[in-house]
């Protein structure tokens, strides 16, 4: 598998962030309009694609949300490339990218009907915490945080 940086710009970026949509339109219905707004992926500068023998099969992102903190956006594996360390791969790859450009926190939204998406978060070390920033009073989003590793740190 190969990791690859780029940016929204990107057609695979552009064709996986369409899969993820119908995903979500699948999963949230009427919840995924209201949340559309928020979720779009034009200017996104931080993206990572994965390929499997040139082919996309997961993505990733994040933008800057303030000084110190990225908000992770996006991410994505096709489903016959699930279970198998993509997503992993791909948030740790990410965590580390926002940590060399001077980020110390990771924060991220998801949807209450994405039990996986909930425990990986968990499993990878991120804390449920009150909704944030547009995502306040949406009744379908769990936030979460990660505090970061120093990027000196020689285990990162």
């Amino acid at each position: 598998m190969l990791l690859r940086k780029t940016n929204s710009d990107n057609p695979d970026f552009q064709i996986l962030a369409g899969e993820l949509e119908m995903d979500l339109s699948i999963r949230d219905g009427d919840n995924q309009i209201q949340l559309a707004e928020l979720n779009k992926i034009d200017f996104i500068q931080h993206v990572l694609i994965a390929y499997l023998q040139n082919e996309p099969i997961g993505c990733g992102a994040f933008r800057n949300y303030n000084e110190d903190t990225v908000e992770i956006k996006r991410m994505f594996v096709r489903p016959e490339f699930r279970v198998r360390g993509v997503a992993s791969a791909i948030l740790s790859e990410l965590e580390k990218w926002s940590t060399e450009i001077g980020h110390r926190i990771c924060v991220l939204e998801t949807g209450k009907n994405q039990p996986e998406a909930i425990a990986f978060y968990k499993k990878h070390g991120f804390e449920i915490i009150p909704n944030f920033g547009r995502y306040i009073g949406s009744e379908n989003s769990v936030c979460f945080k990660k505090e970061l590793p120093d990027r000196l740190d020689p285990a990162f």
